[in-house]
């Protein structure tokens, strides 16, 4: 029976865990955060009061088969109106998926229609049953003295200033059902990479859906970044990033954390930071070029075939 797989994230973060996921032979879900505020997500989330669905358009076209149909689906998906008028801007994915919510009045059915039409190669479900907002507590440039509260994905993202913590709001809203059911049954689950305060962190704040993590069977991997992001993690070390990550989740434990041979020296630091989370520091060359900040799909994918067939040793 193929590994139940569930990647967790959101953005081009999480796209690459599931590119990479879908090369393998797995039972695979991707579970996606809802608190983009900003472009064609925005706009709609705004207008339709739904979910913003730009996060969960880029996890289903990575999902997408690399035959004739798949790749024909994924630019499909991610083709962005031009011109001047009210479509500038706006996602075809972005509308077809608001449109089926609009016709089903079910965010979980009216994925899944999507994903039928594409031939997705795994599922795809919202961490949250409503759309949230990013609150962040950051130290501005302008301000290193005194926290200062900035509030939505989008400006939390490029926040001239060190983010020092990050909460939803609502604090407590519901978690997906189904979303935490995957959870439950999973063999692995992946977090990470991602942007670390505006799409990593977000699916361990939702209290259900975080308690499942925290319960579940399945083994735990986290992936990090290859280096730092501009406004968010700026000045950030991957080992910050595991102390960013026990701070937001402290009863979390890893089994494994995955790490590019660029972020590792020969000092241990990195590799004690993971035994601090319980987790295995596992390295391998996974960008997709010498100083790349992008994840090679094919890398990462033997990385992940090695955690899923060879306990914690990559091939």
């Amino acid at each position: 029976m193929p590994a139940r797989v569930v990647a967790l994230g959101g953005g081009h973060g999480l796209a690459a865990s599931l590119s990479a996921l879908r090369l393998l032979e797995t039972q695979l879900t991707g579970i996606v955060t809802v608190a983009d505020n900003g472009g064609s997500s925005g706009r709609l989330r705004e207008e339709l009061g739904g979910l913003p669905p730009g996060d969960l358009r880029m996890a289903l076209a990575a999902l997408c088969s690399d035959d004739e149909w798949g790749r024909q689906w994924a630019e499909i998906l991610q083709h962005r109106f031009g011109g001047q008028g009210e479509l500038r801007g706006h996602a075809v994915g972005n509308l077809l998926i608001s449109a089926i919510w609009d016709l089903l009045g079910d965010h979980v059915g009216g994925l899944d229609l999507v994903g039928q039409l594409l031939g997705a190669r795994g599922r795809v479900l919202p961490m949250a049953a409503v759309p949230l907002d990013i609150e962040a507590d950051v130290h501005l440039d302008a301000a290193p003295d005194r926290l200062t509260l900035v509030r939505g994905q989008v400006q939390v993202a490029s926040v001239a200033g060190q983010v020092v913590s990050v909460r939803l709001d609502p604090e407590d809203p519901p978690a997906c059902p189904e979303a935490v059911a995957a959870v439950g049954a999973a063999d692995w689950v992946v977090v990470g990479p991602g942007s670390w305060f505006t799409s990593v962190m977000p699916t361990l704040l939702v209290p259900e859906l975080r308690d499942a993590l925290i319960r579940t069977p399945a083994r735990r991997a986290l992936v990090l970044n290859l280096g730092e992001q501009d406004g968010e993690t700026a000045g950030l070390s991957p080992t910050d990033h595991l102390e960013v990550l026990a701070a937001h989740a402290p009863d979390l434990r890893l089994d494994a954390v995955v790490a590019d041979s660029t972020l590792v020296d020969d000092s241990g630091v990195l590799a004690r930071a993971a035994r601090e989370l319980g987790a295995d520091l596992v390295v391998g060359d996974v960008a997709r070029s010498p100083g790349s900040d992008q994840h090679d799909p094919e890398a990462l994918s033997a990385a992940f075939s090695g955690l899923l067939t060879s306990g914690l040793q990559l091939p």
